[in-house]
């Protein structure tokens, strides 16, 4: 039998997500088709894993694209992708050069810093994070924002130490994270009020998921928008704080 018990029930599930459900068999073996797609998503995957963003090429983009001036070129203390995925810990702090040029602001004191890092998907900032910030950052014109950071090798605690050093209250980071089957270009936006060395992720937010096939812009900008009003109003964020975002959208992607 090669087709699915309830053909009509497996496609309009697959109507609503990109999982692999209602697959048909061959016998008792997955038909070839699915096999294959199975193996090309897995190397896709795997791909995104591995690649490497043009940090110089990426900032002047940010910067024409969202009319800044200035847009930091920043690198963590993994000085290449092998060591960034064998030891995490570097990839949480700056090395000495970015240490250096962060210290430049550091007599300033802003409300907002956005750290744009590669994480575990390169593809994911490259595609989702100027779309995303073209639309809050306009909703924040009253807000006092450090430039921009665009950070090679970096994981998510790398904005505590970028928040510290530019005495902001709160951080924001960008972030590619980890690929799956059907989502190698998956952003996440971690927001930490009073980053500092040390902070951990149950004091944080989460905005998962950032996508046209996810999360939309619009809404996840909405959503972004909620968590920093809210961490500004009770000077908190993570477990500790109430969720105010609005409710995401039922039925379409927007």
């Amino acid at each position: 039998m090669s087709e699915p018990v309830q053909p009509s029930m497996a496609a309009r599930l697959r109507a609503f997500t990109h999982a692999r459900v209602g697959l048909g068999r061959s016998g008792v073996s997955q038909q070839l088709r699915h096999v294959l797609e199975f193996q090309r998503a897995h190397a896709t995957a795997r791909d995104a894993v591995h690649a490497l963003i043009d940090p110089i090429q990426f900032a002047a983009s940010i910067s024409e694209s969202l009319g800044l001036r200035e847009v930091l070129t920043l690198h963590s203390a993994a000085a290449d992708r092998r060591t960034y995925l064998q030891r995490p810990d570097l990839g949480r702090t700056l090395d000495s050069r970015s240490r250096d040029l962060i210290n430049v602001f550091s007599a300033s004191h802003f409300d907002l810093a956005i750290v744009i890092a590669d994480g575990l998907s390169a593809l994911a900032v490259e595609r989702h994070a100027i779309p995303l910030l073209q639309i809050a950052l306009p909703q924040l014109d009253a807000w006092n924002i450090a430039p921009i950071s665009v950070v090679e090798q970096g994981r998510v605690a790398i904005g505590d130490e970028i928040g510290e050093a530019l005495h902001v209250r709160i951080a924001v980071v960008l972030i590619g994270e980890r690929p799956g089957l059907s989502s190698p270009d998956s952003l996440g936006a971690y927001v930490t009020w009073m980053p500092r060395h040390g902070r951990t992720d149950a004091e944080r937010v989460c905005i998962s998921n950032i996508r046209p096939e996810g999360l939309g812009y619009m809404d996840a900008a909405a959503q972004l928008i909620s968590v920093l009003s809210a961490a500004m109003r009770n000077q908190l964020t993570g477990v500790g704080a109430r969720d105010s975002r609005p409710p995401l959208p039922e039925g379409g992607r927007r």
